[in-house]
């Protein structure tokens, strides 16, 4: 069975240029509007899953990255100007999944300095993994110790079964961790697979103004 993935980093709701109000309508109306079965999304304000998840007709699990220090009040304050607080604002990592169930929902702790990074995954109900990653930024070596680890707990929750590990690596080019492939990749946005295969080439969305990265979009299947 075809999978089709989804990966986008949502920049803490903001949009370029800035635009003085929430941006949930907007982000939603694309997320909702676009064809997948699994989306990951980083840097998600903390209190936006269950309306994307609703919009979408999708299920949502989420872990909290960092910098969610007062959430009542950071939400009262970024609603309006999310340009303003920027990351401040409190974050996330959030899965949707569609069309199917989700069996196990696991979070690994990657790290908590310089900034809390985890390791976010799913069993769906074919048995595939699919792990959300927003790794660690400015420093390569460091991302790619994050992807490692979080590369590390999906294999041992998937206990040979197929596996994905896809996000925000914050590594270009074509990243690899152990006995994971390379699948699809857009800056530093990448889907990395063990016992899958590309059934259709990684390519990117229309996502307008909003966001700093461009939402890239894969199909998988298991490997014959």
């Amino acid at each position: 069975m075809a999978l089709r993935i989804l990966t986008w980093n949502l920049f803490h709701g903001r949009a370029a240029p800035e635009q003085r109000r929430s941006l949930l309508p907007d982000f939603t109306a694309r997320i909702a509007g676009w064809e997948w079965d699994v989306a990951l999304l980083q840097e998600v304000l903390p209190w936006w899953p269950p309306a994307l998840a609703r919009a979408s007709g999708a299920s949502a699990r989420m872990a909290l990255t960092s910098r969610n220090v007062l959430p009542p009040v950071q939400r009262l304050l970024a609603e309006s100007r999310p340009d303003l607080f920027k990351s401040w604002a409190g974050g996330c990592n959030a899965i949707l999944v569609r069309g199917r169930a989700v069996r196990e929902h696991r979070i690994r702790l990657l790290r908590r300095l310089p900034e809390r990074r985890v390791a976010h995954g799913v069993m769906l109900e074919e048995g595939i993994w699919v792990t959300n990653l927003h790794a660690h930024a400015h420093v390569e070596r460091r991302a790619q110790a994050d992807v490692d680890l979080a590369a590390a707990a999906t294999t041992e929750w998937a206990a040979g079964a197929p596996a994905i590990v896809g996000g925000d690596l914050n590594l270009r080019g074509r990243p690899t961790a152990f006995a994971y492939r390379h699948l699809a990749g857009h800056g530093v946005d990448h889907v990395l697979a063990h016992g899958l295969e590309v059934v259709e080439a990684g390519h990117t969305l229309d996502r307008g103004t909003l966001s700093d990265h461009a939402p890239l979009v894969t199909v998988v299947a298991p490997s014959r």
